[in-house]
């Protein structure tokens, strides 16, 4: 409110400093009519040092009000903007894996910036344009029909053929703005995915190939760019040639009504000054309008995100400590797409203190189990009990905490080693620089990272690109030692490492898997045979449960995957040998 009355008064003190012009006008115009003395000249000057003040007031008044309107509607959108990102964010936060499958990473950074963007303008400059327009033509059209009502319809004529023109104008600019901005966001993805797919790139010396199609989506936005500056190149002469047109108008019709005796002179600098205040709000009608068009549309699409309800979302506020076990009774899970299971009436335990491993190959269902864990996506049949308790009831935040999880596809941020290691803490500004160069050593990383030009203050680029995959992994597993949580799942994180650091780690994670429940997730033999309990499955199917010792004495398909893997490994060593 205190915005739209600094706008109604500002506009009231814009109007003021026309009507001293005329009368100075006039004043200057009588003086040069008539022969005057020396005392007519100094009485001729005081007057129009009093109206130069009076003018100069008005404007530093006006200037003022324009200073508190833009601080309380220019900065209020600027602290809706900051809530509805916050919001956006959050609910972001809130949604479960199946949404982050559908949509584009970015769509949804277009949603919290450029439509977040839009809906500010709206609520910002529109919200002032807009009463401006109102305020500022009524009081001027009021005060110019005061004066002269012929005048007043001449000087009108042109400008709503300027607001029209500006409408279409603006939404053709709008269209091809938007256009552009596709194009630069295909422009933008296609350089990001190059220099984080650089190693790829260059191991298939396809780097040309990726220049050309770089160079055609160059193209590509340049051809949108020189289409837009088009537009542009004839939207400024337009719009001075119909303002001048009102200014051609003033003088005209008022020299003639000056000239008949009907006006003084200084109607005319009255007039120019009153066509000088409608031009911009009258010029802004079609910009607003088509700020409120898009900002609708922006509204739309981000309530479509803030409407939707997350399909897994915590439901308890309790405190939870992980106690006893971890139990699928009769599980199944189908992903949304998909024909067959990727697990079907799957059943085990997994007990608090004891090392559990899970085998199969690809496609079995192990990273599925993984995520049915965690709760990022939820059984189809049947139920997953943490402590006897069904893990849609108990407080997901709290479980996820005592959980380190080490995922197959390993995301590392573009920062420093350190940082990267220490991001599992909640409160990684009371981490030691001790306990992150321990939880490297159990990773077997230190090594690598002395090596490095700025040790573990080295910067490894985005996703980590400048480090190998045993390196990424290995990274990964020192994050979950940092952390030291009750609960360790290795996701298959032991893929990419050579023979010696595998047993290194391995080594490492069982001399601290005291106390700890630790899930092995591999396709190796090697990093399971030591698990308490193996269980092997087999197109989402449990097909054998027990120690290495058992499932060998078994004969199925652990022992076979046990000797192939084995004689491969024999294979290779006398391999070398020779």
């Amino acid at each position: 409110m205190a915005g739209i009355v600094s706008v109604i008064i500002a506009s009231i003190f814009q109007i003021y400093p026309a009507k001293y012009v005329r009368e100075a006008t006039n004043l200057v115009a009588a003086a040069l009519k008539n022969s005057t003395t020396n005392s007519s000249h100094e009485d001729l000057y005081g007057k129009l040092f009093y109206f130069s003040i009076l003018i100069l007031s008005f404007s530093l008044l006006r200037g003022l009000f324009m200073y508190f309107m833009r601080q309380t509607l220019v900065v209020m959108s600027r602290h809706i903007e900051y809530d509805m990102k916050n919001e956006i964010y959050e609910k972001y936060q809130s949604l479960d894996m199946e949404f982050y499958r559908q949509n584009q990473t970015g769509d949804l950074m277009n949603r919290i910036s450029e439509d977040v963007g839009r809906v500010r303008m709206y609520i910002g400059p529109a919200v002032m344009y807009t009463v401006n327009l109102i305020v500022t033509c009524s009081i001027t059209i009021y005060v110019m029909f005061q004066t002269n009502v012929a005048l007043t319809w001449y000087t009108l004529i042109p400008l709503p053929i300027l607001s029209i023109t500006i409408f279409y104008v603006n939404n053709l600019i709008e269209r091809r703005s938007d256009a552009i901005q596709s194009k630069l966001s295909d422009l933008t993805s296609f350089v990001q995915q190059s220099f984080s797919g650089i190693r790829v790139i260059k191991s298939f010396g396809i780097e040309k190939q990726f220049e050309k199609d770089l160079h055609e989506k160059s193209i590509e936005y340049k051809n949108n760019q020189l289409s837009l500056a088009k537009v542009e190149a004839l939207f400024f002469p337009t719009l001075f040639f119909l303002t001048g047109l009102s200014t051609l108008i003033v003088i005209f019709v008022g020299g003639l009504l000056v000239a008949k005796g009907y006006e003084d002179i200084g109607i005319i600098p009255e007039f120019i000054l009153y066509v000088g205040m409608l031009t911009w709000p009258v010029t802004s009608l079609g910009w607003v309008s088509s700020l409120v068009q898009r900002a609708v549309a922006s509204q739309t699409r981000i309530n479509e995100f803030l409407n939707i309800k997350p399909t897994i979302y915590n439901t308890s506020i309790e405190p939870f400590i992980f106690e006893k076990n971890i139990n699928f009774k009769n599980v199944s899970f189908t992903y949304n797409n998909k024909v067959l299971p990727a697990l079907d009436n799957v059943s085990f335990n997994i007990e608090k203190g004891k090392t559990t491993a899970i085998l199969g190959n690809t496609g079995s269902g192990k990273t599925t189990i993984t995520q049915l864990i965690l709760r990022m996506i939820d059984v189809g049949n049947g139920e997953i009990l943490i402590d006897n308790k069904n893990i849609k009831d108990i407080n997901l935040n709290a479980f996820r905490n005592q959980i380190g999880y080490v995922p197959q596809d390993v995301f590392l941020f573009s920062d420093s080693i350190k940082n990267n290691i220490a991001f599992g803490k909640e409160k990684i500004n009371t981490i030691t620089f001790e306990e992150i160069q321990k939880a490297s050593n159990k990773a077997s990383l230190t090594e690598n990272i002395e090596r490095m030009p700025l040790q573990f203050e080295t910067i490894i680029g985005e996703r980590g690109v400048t480090l190998s995959g045993g390196q990424k992994q290995r990274t990964a597993i020192a994050r979950a030692f940092l952390k030291n949580p009750p609960i360790l799942i290795f996701d298959d994180s032991l893929s990419a490492l050579d023979t010696n650091t595998e047993s290194e780690i391995l080594n490492t994670i069982y001399n601290e898997k005291e106390g700890k429940t630790m899930i092995i997730i591999s396709q190796r033999v090697s990093s399971a045979k030591h698990a308490d309990n193996i269980l092997f499955f087999d197109k989402g199917v449990l097909v054998e449960n027990g120690n290495h010792n058992q499932l060998i004495l078994l004969n199925k398909k652990y022992a076979e995957l046990y000797n192939n893997q084995l004689t491969n490994s024999e294979f290779e060593i006398e391999e070398v040998n020779e």
